[in-house]
């Protein structure tokens, strides 16, 4: 492979050249390729890696092929570099913070916005071996460097070469997404593939888009100290959680010193001299806001271009991607489909998990559905926000009755002790019963807490279930044992208690 198509990763720096060493080796030669593999993966993201390695591990003949960076976005430009900066985030907010608790920093504090950088982009190197080349081809795989282009039904061209196979899944995965805003594209704006990049923080910086992505980094730079200006078409933040869930959010990022600009309408953007300016209205008044730095977070298009789908008979469109159905077969029964390439649920432990089901279906005839995942997921803000299963207005649409359950945090000990007790955790189940059918929670350690309501309804574990088991005091998850409390005094109905009474009465 020629020097100039080697992948640069700015900036230049040891970390970053230990990452690209470890998944774009610069000496990296593609193999000889077999005669036919069992499986063929296009794509090295999470969705991928985890199919090349599983199908490997059982003896499958296996070749991968990655166009950039192994590790795809989870490693290089997603979950880990941004938990990397928001876990800084959070100290230095601890930190400005902590005269709450009768803890005072003397002569003040500051952020060090280049040794945040640089301690993130150190660790994503080490976490980078997991990724790397050399340990895929260690592990029985074929690995190749290059474009992949299918030729045939069965048939796949990388770098001069042919792989033939009985069965592939592309995971190509999804990119940043620019929406068609006046002006946007004359300007150089930042994405989640350059914004970590950076070495210097931003005096002003702009983020479009107040999804997870934009409200994360939204809270983190305020943190740092930058002045930020998020900006939402929608109303609020996070159009897609409940309303009282984002609005604690909201207020959250209110008091780091975010300026929220919702309901934006008649979007332009300009530069003048070293500024990029933002021209919109926001609840009737006109805004023009100067900013040294423009993020676009507002969402994402699949990878489907130039694999040229059409000769291996696969269907798919440029907005939602490749088409699958429940067991994630396209519409060539030889190809198979994983993660952000086809899939709505654009999370790293989404794409593991339907990696999982491709080995099953693909390569042993099974009938594992994606329907059958319940999938959980996070934004992590302070405080964050998990949610899996359905929301009420999904079960609305779907005609499940529900009933809701809400804890609070201001009742639960450890959160009002560690002075996070906004918040709250929400059960939803069948309306009549304890079965779960899906839960909110606002805490500090939503991330943490929302496992435990995953694993109940994955295995069909109702709030009986959750009362009768014994959680530590003092923690955040004793809220979801009060849930299950709450159930059980639901069940004690007025005719009920007229029963106890009878009977307490009776046994005087």
């Amino acid at each position: 492979m020629s020097q100039q198509l080697l992948p640069h990763v700015s900036p230049d720096d040891v970390y970053n050249r230990t990452l690209v060493a470890n998944v774009h080796p610069a000496d990296w030669s593609n193999p000889e390729p077999g005669p036919r593999y069992n499986l063929v993966v296009v794509g090295a993201g999470t969705a991928g890696l985890v199919a090349a390695a599983a199908a490997a591990g059982l003896g499958a003949r296996v070749a991968l092929i990655e166009r950039h960076l192994l590790g795809g976005d989870c490693l290089n430009y997603g979950c880990v570099p941004s938990k990397g900066i928001i876990s800084a985030a959070r100290i230095a907010a601890t930190v400005r913070d902590a005269g709450q608790f009768g803890v005072h920093v003397a002569g003040g504090w500051n952020a060090d916005f280049a040794a945040v950088m640089e301690r993130m982009r150190r660790l994503r190197a080490g976490i980078s071996r997991h990724d790397a080349a050399a340990r895929f081809r260690d592990l029985g795989v074929d690995v190749f460097f290059g474009e992949a282009r299918f030729t045939g039904p069965d048939t796949i061209a990388v770098s001069g070469s042919t792989l033939r196979f009985s069965k592939a899944v592309i995971a190509t995965g999804a990119r940043a997404a620019a929406p068609p805003i006046p002006g946007l594209d004359q300007v150089d704006y930042l994405t989640n593939e350059s914004v970590f990049s950076l070495t210097e923080l931003p005096g002003r910086l702009g983020i479009i888009g107040a999804g997870p992505i934009g409200c994360e980094l939204a809270q983190s730079f305020a943190r740092f100290g930058s002045q930020v200006i998020l900006v939402e078409t929608a109303h609020g933040i996070l159009p897609r959680e409940e309303p009282d869930a984002a609005e604690i959010v909201k207020e959250s990022l209110l008091r780091d010193g975010v300026r929220v600009l919702c309901c934006a309408r008649s979007m332009e953007v300009c530069r003048r001299g070293d500024r990029i300016f933002l021209h919109l209205e926001s609840h009737g008044t006109t805004h023009q806001e100067p900013v040294d730095k423009l993020l676009v977070a507002t969402g994402r298009a699949p990878n489907v271009e130039d694999l040229n789908l059409e000769a291996a008979g696969v269907a798919y469109d440029t907005k939602t991607g490749v088409y699958v159905d429940q067991y994630l077969r396209t519409t060539n029964p030889r190809v198979f489909a994983a993660g952000d390439v086809c899939s709505p649920y654009k999370f790293t432990h989404a794409a593991d998990f339907m990696a999982r089901i491709v080995i099953r279906n693909a390569l042993f005839k099974g009938r594992a559905k994606v329907s059958a995942l319940v999938i959980p997921w996070c934004t992590y803000t302070s405080p964050e926000i998990a949610h899996v299963g359905l929301y009420p207005k999904e079960a609305e649409a779907k005609g499940i009755a529900i009933d809701s359950y809400t804890q609070e945090l201001s009742g639960v000990d450890r959160a009002v002790l560690e002075g996070e007790a906004e918040g709250f955790v929400r059960i939803y189940t069948k309306k009549g019963t304890d079965r779960i059918v899906g839960a909110t929670i606002v805490a500090a350690n939503a991330g943490e807490m929302i496992s435990e309501v995953t694993l109940a309804m994955t295995h069909g574990l109702g709030l009986k279930k959750i009362a009768d088991s014994i959680h530590p005091y003092p923690t955040r998850a004793e809220a979801i044992r009060k849930i299950g409390d709450l159930y059980n005094r639901s069940r004690l109905t007025p005719f009920v208690k007229r029963l106890f009474r009878t009977w307490f009465a009776w046994t005087r």
